[in-house]
Formats: C-alpha cells, structure tokens, sequence
C-alpha cells in the first residue's frame, strides 16, 4: 500500500485513485475469504447450469442407471450366494433342538408310556444336533455353483464391455449431431449470405434473376436442413439421456473430444489381448465346467450315500440336567451323547437316476460345441472389428482434407461468382459439397470411436 509520507506529497486528484483502488482490492479479498464454498461463477451449485459430462461420466452414470447391465451384476451376485451355500451343504451343521413329549400312561406307579412310540409319559428333549452329508450330488452341486459364479462373472463382463459400445454410441451420437446442426447453421447462413449478394448482383445488372430464385430454393432448403439437424440432435440427446439419468433429465451438455482419436495397438497384440481378455470364451469354458459338474451330481444319484449325526444334551422324564431316582435312591446324570450313522444305496427309481445321468451327458456334449463356436467366432470377430477400426482411422485424414478443400474451394467459387466467372450452379454445388464434407468427417469420427469400443468387446481395454 503507498505509504502516508507519499500520498502527502502528492495532488490530492493524484493520491485519491490508489487509496480508493487499495481498499477495493481489500474488500475483494475480505469478500472471498467470506463466501461459501462453491458460490463462484463457475460453480455447479446453481441447479440451473447445465451438468457437463465426459465419456467415464457418462459410463459410469450408464453403469447405475442401465436395467440389463445391474441384471447381470445381479445375476454374478445371485451365483456368489449359490456357491455360498453349496459349500454350507459340504460342511457340518450345528442344530439345538427343544421338543416336549406328553402321553399317556398306563398307572401313576410303573410312569410307564400307553403311547408305545415314546419312552415316558413326560420326556423332554433338549440337545444339541451336529449334522454332516457325505454325498457326491452335495459335491457336484457345490463344484457346479462355483463354475456358474464364474459363467456369470463372464456373462457380467460381456454386459459391461457392451454398455461401453452402447453409451460410446450414444454419447458421439450426440456429439456429432450436435457438430451437423452447427455446420447446418453455417450453411444456412453461408446461403442466407449467398441470396443477398445475387440479389444485389441482379439490381445491378449483373445476374440474371433466376439466379436469384436459384438462391431462394438453397435458402429454403438449408432452412429445412437446419430443422431436421435440430430435430435430430434432439433425438440423440433424449437417446442418451434415458441411458445416463434415473430423472430423464436432459439439462447436461458433452465434451467434443472426437479430435484426440484413440490410437490402434497393432494387430498380434491385439491377438494376444484376445486371447487372455476375451469373456465370451471364458463365459464359455465356465458354462462347460457347470455342465461337467452336472454330470458328476447325476451320478450321485445312483451312489451310495452317508451321513452321521451327533446328539449331545437331555433326553429324560424330567427337564433337568440330574434326576433323583426312586429304585436306587441316588441322582442320575441325564446329560449324555448318542451318535447316528447311516447309509443311503439307491435301489430302484424307475429310470429316473439314469435319465438324469443322460440329460447332463447331453449338456456337457452341447457346452463343448458352444466352446468350440466361440473359439472360431472370437477369431471371426477379432479380424473384422479390427479391419473395421483399422480402416475408419485410415480414412480420418482423408476426411479431414476434403472438409478443408471444400471450405477453400467454397470461397474460391463465391469469390468467382461475384467476378462473373462462375454460374450459380457452382456455388451451389460448393456449398452442398461442404456440408456433406463437414457431415462425413463428424460421421468418420464418430464410426473410429465405435469401431474402437466395438474391437475391445473382444480385447478388452488397450
């Protein structure tokens, strides 16, 4: 701040300015440190501005709202809790059991049961159950949710890696819808501009007038042009608004970043990413696992099977842990164990056991069939979508160099027009050029970023 000793020194006209303009400037600086957070101009806290959004923003927003990619998440959580509980079923399980029996008896003295199927007439049961299987349909069924758990990771990663496609699609749908009605604008102006100046030609002599109707029909049409790009650039945002937001909210605007196209890894690598990366073949080779582990539960049908049970705790006519007896006049223990052991041999089931064996025999048979298809079709997919990718970045350039000289050869064929040197056919046709030149580079971009999101369903990220 300037010191008092040399705003003394100075006209009062000269030293009013810098004292006003240093307060000022300590206000401002009071004032920021005061505001909220997230009070600046640029905030997003102000519900009206629109939410801009980024590719990851949008995939990750498609992620939360999409209904068939949180299905087949459900389904790999769904299979997470049958793989749970088929390794539960291989284990021993731990029951207490309560149970209270009353029956009749035959005289108060002998306390002796008339219901025969019980050992008193008051019994009280109270004991602790330690349960086990030992079964290979138990073992196949907990195999087959482990390989179905992994079927459904696959088939998730498959539902996520066309999400990427889908939202890819829609999100440089936008863009690109976006880019035409801009370029529309500009040819309506350029043929709004075009109608003026052979209207003036014509006043002067120059042209004849039906140049100038020539110029109204351009005019007109590229005012239909604009309507249908507008049109469309409203259906791509409502497209991508039913993908991104649970509210359909259509308040947010894209970042064009189709300039920066993702570079292509070359061909072997790509194979190799394939060949490590790829979830339909894993999908496949789990699918055939289940099918295996079906197999091995069917035979489990036909085999013997055990199981053993532990029982610890009370089984007396009286719910207590001693008891006095009468005969011997001592207390007796009723605590005790007993252990149950058994074994289960199928005899006859009328067929049934062995058609289970043959139907799960026909699905492990058609699970390597598929196994095999996905292999050949993996190989199939991999060289065309890299073909596809390869060729839409190959034609980038080109693109891009007929859009410039289209624009040049534009400005040349007006500059012409106005010297007399060109019909209005040519102008015309020029400006039609652009728009298609300027359309088809927009399209061209777009077509490499899908071609690119469509080569990693196969390759996975790159």
């Amino acid at each position: 701040m300037t010191s008092l000793r040399t705003l003394r020194s100075l006209q009062p006209a000269a030293w009013v300015g810098p004292l006003l303009l240093a307060l000022l400037g300590q206000f401002a600086a009071l004032g920021q440190q005061l505001a909220p957070a997230g009070s600046g101009p640029n905030s997003s806290a102000d519900p009206s501005a629109p939410l801009t959004l980024t590719l990851q923003d949008a995939l990750a927003r498609a992620q939360v709202n999409s209904p068939e990619f949180r299905s087949a998440l459900t389904d790999a959580q769904l299979a997470h809790e049958d793989k749970v509980q088929g390794r539960a079923a291989l284990l021993p399980n731990v029951n207490y059991n309560n149970q209270v029996i009353y029956t009749q008896g035959n005289n108060a003295r002998t306390n002796t049961p008339a219901f025969i199927a019980n050992n008193a007439v008051h019994e009280y049961i109270s004991q602790g159950n330690v349960h086990q299987e030992f079964s290979l349909t138990s073992y196949g069924e907990f195999r087959r949710a482990a390989a179905a758990e992994a079927l459904a990771r696959a088939k998730a990663e498959i539902a996520t890696r066309g999400l990427v496609v889908t939202v890819v699609k829609a999100y440089f749908g936008l863009v690109a819808a976006q880019r035409k009605y801009g370029t529309e604008q500009l040819a309506a102006e350029e043929a709004r501009r075009f109608l003026d100046i052979s209207q003036k030609l014509e006043h002067g002599g120059e042209v004849a007038h039906s140049d100038v109707i020539k110029a109204q029909i351009q005019f007109q049409q590229q005012q239909r042009d604009l309507e249908e790009a507008r049109l469309e650039m409203g259906k791509s945002r409502l497209e991508l608004a039913v993908l991104l937001f649970p509210d359909f909210n259509e308040n947010f605007s894209v970042v064009d970043d189709l300039q920066m196209p993702q570079a292509l890894p070359e061909f072997s690598e790509a194979q190799g990413m394939a060949g490590r990366k790829n979830p339909e073949v894993r999908a496949a080779l789990a699918a055939l696992q289940v099918a295996r582990h079906e197999v091995t539960s069917a035979w489990g049908g036909v085999l013997p099977a055990a199981s053993i049970d532990y029982f610890y705790g009370i089984d007396a006519s009286r719910f207590a842990t001693r008891q006095f007896d009468p005969v011997s006049g001592v207390f007796l223990n009723n605590l005790g164990s007993s252990v149950v052991a058994s074994v289960q041999i199928p005899l006859w089931s009328w067929g049934a056991n062995i058609s289970k064996i043959k139907q799960a025999d026909l699905r492990r048979t058609q699970a390597r069939v598929e196994l095999s298809f996905a292999q050949r079709q993996l190989l199939a997919h991999l060289r065309s979508f890299y073909d596809e990718a390869a060729t839409a970045r190959s034609e980038l350039e080109s693109l891009r160099q007929s859009a410039e000289l289209a624009s040049e050869s534009l400005r040349l064929t007006n500059l012409r027009y106005q010297g007399g040197e060109s019909t209005v056919l040519e102008v015309v046709d020029a400006q039609n050029t652009l728009t298609q030149a300027r359309n088809a580079y927009a399209d061209g971009q777009v077509r490499y970023r899908v071609a690119i999101a469509t080569l990693q369903t196969v390759t996975g990220s790159f």
